[in-house]
């Protein structure tokens, strides 16, 4: 289960809103217009079941999306999940994923804060024995340029 933003947590001016989830799960979001900057030369890499459920996380992860360790492992991948990001993107991803495929793409992700950062995805199912058990997500630094051209994209696609 994954729950709602605690005003105590943000940091700044927020806005408010329910978002729906995968799995008919809503979440009540609380975000601001401050961005952490991604940090040169760091890999953010996490693990999860085949359900999304994250069972690894390495410090970068942790540092970046501003929660615990604890906090992260057992929880929907979808808590970084922000507003702005198009429900058509995540569809696409697990269509991918689940075909057995290599996603990529630029996601705006959601910081316990209230803040976000964007990053450059790359999600790879883990197959053993033909049956995919997990998958590993490999984030890196994204170009402003493509940060600027999916904030340009990303509000058309909802």
């Amino acid at each position: 289960m994954i729950a709602d933003m605690n005003a105590k947590d943000i940091v700044g001016d927020y806005q408010e809103v329910s978002l729906q989830l995968y799995g008919s799960v809503k979440r009540k979001i609380l975000y601001t217009q401050i961005e952490t900057p991604y940090p040169d030369g760091k890999l953010i890499v996490s693990t999860t079941n085949p359900e999304g459920i994250i069972t690894h996380v390495n410090r970068s992860f942790v540092e970046m999306s501003g929660y615990r360790e604890e906090e992260l492992i057992g929880a929907p991948h979808s808590i970084l999940r922000h507003p702005d990001m198009p429900p058509a993107a995540f569809k696409d991803l697990w269509d991918t994923v689940q075909r057995g495929e290599k996603w990529q793409g630029f996601v705006k992700n959601l910081r316990k804060d209230g803040g976000y950062y964007w990053v450059k995805a790359t999600v790879i199912p883990n197959v053993r024995a033909g049956k995919v058990v997990g998958y590993t997500s490999v984030r890196r630094k994204p170009s402003r340029s493509k940060i600027e051209e999916c904030c340009k994209l990303y509000p058309t696609l909802f």
